[in-house]
């Protein structure tokens, strides 16, 4: 039997429990197909690059799947009859990798050291623009401009709208 990886993307407006029934229903479909599913990693909700379907943000899940071609051709093809499965990917591979997949390795380590990683909130580095003295500028307005309150544009000459 072949080895597979499968990722998929449920909607954003699901709830955990229900992205956990898509899972027992999509590894009921490959078992009953006489395959097995080993490892299963939920990735969370996160942000999608660009809208899917209308959705901002989407649930991953990992799958690593042992099967004949027929069965997950069978559950492809119900996930994409699912209103709740967005996108779905499945690559064969020659073996199963051993303990967390990367996206649960950068989880751990974002854990481990804060969201700010090493530095503290103040110290930005030597990059940061943020925090520079601009002096006092005081307030701006249109008239503040060199040269002063040039009143309403007039249209340009030769271009569409303008005077002939």
């Amino acid at each position: 039997m072949a080895l597979y990886e499968h990722v998929f993307l449920a909607r954003q407006d699901l709830s955990q429990q229900q992205v956990d029934a898509l899972v027992e229903q999509y590894k009921g479909v490959i078992t009953a197909n006489g395959g097995s599913v080993g490892r299963i990693e939920n990735w969370g909700l996160k942000s999608l690059t660009y809208r899917v379907k209308k959705n901002r943000k989407a649930y991953y899940t990992l799958m690593d799947i042992t099967c004949p071609p027929a069965a997950l051709n069978e559950m492809e093809r119900q996930m994409g009859l699912s209103e709740d499965v967005l996108r779905f990917l499945t690559v064969k591979v020659e073996a199963h990798e051993e303990g967390a997949s990367a996206m649960m390795q950068k989880r751990e380590e974002r854990s481990e050291r804060g969201s700010f990683g090493d530095r503290e909130r103040g110290d930005r580095g030597p990059r940061s623009f943020g925090d520079r003295d601009r002096g006092d500028r005081g307030p701006r307005s249109f008239g503040d401009r060199e040269g002063g309150d040039r009143g309403p544009r007039r249209p340009r000459e030769g271009f569409e709208g303008g005077a002939e």
